[in-house]
């Protein structure tokens, strides 16, 4: 299924009156299907795959914000680091480490979201409750200043369980704002609650989402990859 406009158009038009922002999730799309979105208006897209991102940022205009959703390696970090816009899928110390020295080696300041689990499923990542107040916690000590000097913590971003349940994932997002307003008291000022896609991003605006990751609305089902 091609980029429909009006149905891109009315997605984006509902969630501008919204304070939403629409990152487009472009994995496994093609430069051409992007650049239709481009000429759209849009300028958030999203991707999994480090090389994938690469290739496309090399080819496709520099006005465009490169997010990247996936799980990241931090050998590969280094690839993305002088241009990515926002990595929303930090899930440990030791990435944000390697984050915030590639981002030093390229006199950049890169933003992150804190990637926690919320979902009932063991092949999701993230920081779990705990975790992640132990994180901000060390993160925001006086003496850690410095040693984070090149990024800065924008908010959190959870993915809710692939389930009928719209209770069980309103339950999600519900919990994964609560968590992102208890952590307005640190020093961190939180900006960003990135959760919903294209099944479930309506619930996750009720529930508080100001950032949501569609796909497959926007471009269509994703093609799978022949190995």
């Amino acid at each position: 299924m091609p980029v429909n406009p009006e149905l891109y158009s009315q997605i984006s038009n509902e969630l501008k009156e919204k304070n939403v922002t629409l990152v487009a999730v472009s994995k496994t799309k093609s430069v051409e299907e992007i650049l239709k979105l481009y000429q759209l208006g849009q300028r958030d897209f999203g991707e999994n795959y480090v090389q994938e991102l690469v290739e496309k940022y090399q080819q496709l205009p520099k006005d465009i914000k490169w997010h990247f959703i996936g799980h990241l390696q931090t050998n590969k970090v280094k690839l993305i680091a002088p241009f990515v816009h926002l990595i929303q899928s930090v899930d440990s110390e030791k990435l944000l480490k390697e984050i915030n020295k590639e981002a030093g080696k390229n006199n950049r300041v890169v933003d992150c979201l804190l990637e926690v689990y919320i979902a009932k499923e063991e092949t999701k990542f993230g920081l779990n409750e705990q975790e992640l107040k132990e994180l901000i916690t060390r993160i925001s000590g006086t003496n850690s200043t410095n040693s984070f000097k090149n990024i800065c913590i924008k908010g959190l971003m959870g993915m809710a369980s692939f389930t009928n349940s719209k209770e069980a994932v309103r339950k999600e997002f519900a919990f994964l704002k609560s968590l992102f307003d208890q952590l307005q008291t640190t020093n961190f000022e939180l900006q960003t609650i990135s959760m919903g896609m294209s099944a479930d991003y309506q619930i996750a605006i009720e529930e508080g989402s100001n950032m949501v990751r569609i796909g497959s609305l926007l471009f269509g089902k994703r093609e799978k990859k022949e190995h």
